[in-house]
C-alpha cells in the first residue's frame, strides 16, 4: 500500500527527457565499434523505444561517423537527432551538415571547464574557454535552434567559474545545459548540489541535463539525484556502455522511475522494447551483458533458491519488484541444488507429468546431482529426469 506521501508525489509526476548516447559515447567503449548499418538499425530501434534524443555520433571524427549521422538524420523519425562537436568551426560545420535532413536536429557542443582539463587537455586559459564556449553556441545557432552545451568535467570545475560559463552560453542561445560527471567522481549528494547550483542561475525554460559516468559505480544514482535537484534530461546508454566503466544505464534509470513512482518522475520510453534493444546493442558491439546486470542481465528475473521459488509460486511480488513483461522478459526458475520440491513439481506438472511424492523426491535428487555437474539445469533436463523416473 502506498503511503500518503507517495500518493501525493505520484499525482505530480514530472517528465524526464531521455537522451541516448549509445551510438556516440557508447561506441567509445573499447572494442564496441559498430558499422553504419548497425548504427542505423539501432537508431530505428531507439525511435521505436521512444527515446527523446538520439546522439548519433561525432561527425568530424571520421567519414564513417559523418555518414552514420547523416543516414540517421535522414531516415529516423521521431526523436531529436544530435551530433557532437567541439567549439570549433570545422566540428560545428560537420555537425550542421550531417544533421540537416533531420526533422529535429540538435548540435551538442562541449568544452572542458575544470582546471586540470583546461591545463592539460584543451590547453586554454579560463578566459579563452569562456570565449570558445560563447562563440561556439552563437555559431551553432546560425544552423539550428536547438543547441546543447556541455561543460566537460563539470563536477571537478570551480563552481563560480562553471556558473559563469553557463550564464555565457545561455545568453548566447544554448537551450540545454549539460553538467557531466565526466570521470565518475561524484557521489549522489555532491552531484545533486552541483545541479541545484546551476538550476538556481538559469531561466526556467533552459533544460539542465545530466551525463554521469560509472567509474565509482554511481552513474545511475547520480543521474537520479540530478533529476531530484532540477535536471530534466538524463543522458545514458543501453547496457550502460561507454568510456571506461561506462555511462548511466538507460534501462536502470527508466525502470527505476517507473517502479518507484514516489520519486515523482516518468519518461516516455516504451519499456517493453528494452530487452530487445539491449540484445541488439550487445550483438552489434560484441559486449556481453554481465549475468547479474539489473533489468537486462541473464539472471535479473531468474530464481534458483527453493525458498524464493516457493514464494514466487505463491505470489510473484514476494521476490520480483518489477514485472518482467514490462521490459520484454519472462520469469525463469533455474533448477539446482538450492531448488525445492515446489518449483520442480510445478515444472513437472507443467510438462504433463503426474508423479507421486516418492517419484518427485527422485526427480529433485536427480536435479541436484545435475547441478553439481553443470552450471545451469534447464527444463529439458527436468523433463529427462521425470521420464527416467516414470519408466522405473
Amino acid at each position: 500500500m502506498q503511503s500518503k506521501e507517495t500518493e501525493v508525489k505520484t499525482e505530480g509526476i514530472e517528465r524526464i527527457s531521455i537522451f541516448d548516447t549509445t551510438l556516440r559515447d557508447g561506441e567509445q567503449s573499447p572494442g564496441a565499434t559498430m558499422n553504419i548499418n548497425e548504427k542505423v538499425a539501432i537508431a530505428h530501434q531507439l525511435a521505436r523505444m521512444n527515446v527523446d534524443v538520439i546522439e548519433s555520433g561525432f561527425p568530424i571524427s571520421s567519414r564513417h561517423d559523418f555518414e552514420a549521422v547523416s543516414r540517421i538524420a535522414g531516415e529516423v523519425k521521431g526523436p531529436t537527432i544530435a551530433a557532437l562537436a567541439r567549439c570549433v568551426k570545422g566540428d560545428i560545420d560537420a555537425a550542421a551538415e550531417s544533421t540537416k535532413h533531420s526533422q529535429k536536429p540538435r548540435i551538442h557542443l562541449f568544452v572542458a571547464t575544470s582546471p586540470i582539463h583546461m591545463k592539460y587537455q584543451v590547453k586554454k586559459t579560463p578566459e579563452e574557454v569562456i570565449r570558445m564556449a560563447r562563440w561556439g553556441v552563437e555559431y551553432a545557432r546560425q544552423f539550428v535552434q536547438d543547441v546543447e552545451f556541455s561543460a566537460e568535467d563539470a563536477t571537478r570545475s570551480d563552481i563560480e567559474f562553471l556558473s559563469k560559463v553557463v550564464r555565457e552560453v545561455v545568453a548566447a542561445g544554448a537551450t540545454t545545459v549539460n553538467i557531466p560527471d565526466t570521470v565518475g567522481y561524484c557521489a549522489p549528494n555532491e552531484y545533486g548540489r552541483v545541479i541545484s547550483a546551476i538550476k538556481s542561475i538559469v531561466p526556467p525554460h533552459i533544460t539542465i541535463s545530466t551525463h554521469c559516468h560509472n567509474d565509482l559505480g554511481m552513474a545511475v544514482a547520480n543521474s537520479i539525484s540530478g533529476a531530484a535537484n532540477g535536471a530534466r534530461q538524463i543522458e545514458c546508454s543501453i547496457n550502460g556502455i561507454g568510456e571506461r566503466a561506462g555511462n548511466a544505464a538507460l534501462e536502470e534509470v527508466v525502470v527505476a522511475f517507473r517502479t518507484k513512482k514516489g520519486m515523482g518522475f516518468a519518461t516516455g520510453v516504451v519499456t517493453e522494447e528494452i530487452y530487445k534493444t539491449s540484445r541488439m546493442v550487445s550483438a552489434a558491439t560484441g559486449i556481453q551483458v554481465q549475468r547479474n546486470k539489473a533489468i537486462v542481465g541473464e539472471n535479473a528475473f531468474s530464481h534458483k533458491a527453493g525458498i524464493h521459488q516457493n514464494g514466487m509460486i505463491s505470489c510473484a511480488d514476494t521476490y520480483e519488484i518489477i514485472d518482467p513483461k514490462e521490459v520484454g522478459r519472462e520469469t525463469e526458475f533455474v533448477l539446482g541444488k538450492h531448488s525445492g520440491k515446489h518449483a520442480v513439481n510445478e515444472i513437472v506438472k507443467g510438462q504433463g507429468f503426474n508423479v507421486s511424492s516418492e517419484q518427485l523426491d527422485k526427480i529433485v535428487g536427480a536435479v541436484k546431482e545435475m547441478d553439481e555437474q553443470k552450471k545451469r539445469v534447464t527444463i529439458n533436463d527436468v523433463v529427462a529426469a521425470a521420464k527416467a523416473v516414470a519408466v522405473q
